[in-house]
């Protein structure tokens, strides 16, 4: 049996905490199970909808009161909005409800195209 090395320790160890790491990563974003489904639900007096659209802004389509949520698809699968922009969740349906949130009632303006 080959003797352990403190170099073989310190690579398992940080195997190990690698792992312990991502396993939660990995199943929060595997909750949705794969492609998040369309929605179309009040939230807090909203109307909020999205759907897939297979195109830009990470193929989604989401709308407060029928006002366009300019949506990004981040690397890691989490979303951000133009709105909530620096409070990454795992769906385009969290992102609306994080927007609504963020607005506390006001009403969302078009986001200019580029």
């Amino acid at each position: 049996m080959p003797e352990l090395t403190r170099r073989t320790a310190l690579t398992v160890t940080a195997a190990l905490a690698a792992a312990t790491v991502a396993a939660p990563r990995a199943s929060a974003e595997g909750h949705d199970h794969g492609s998040p489904e369309a929605f179309d639900e009040v939230y807090r007096g909203r109307r909020i909808r999205g759907r897939a659209t297979g195109g830009h802004h990470g193929g989604w389509l989401v709308t407060v009161d029928g006002v366009e949520l300019h949506l990004m698809q981040n690397a890691d699968g989490t979303w951000i909005s133009v709105v909530s922009h620096y409070d990454p969740v795992p769906t385009p349906r969290a992102a609306a409800r994080a927007a609504v949130d963020e607005l506390q009632g006001a009403r969302l303006l078009p986001f200019p195209a580029n």
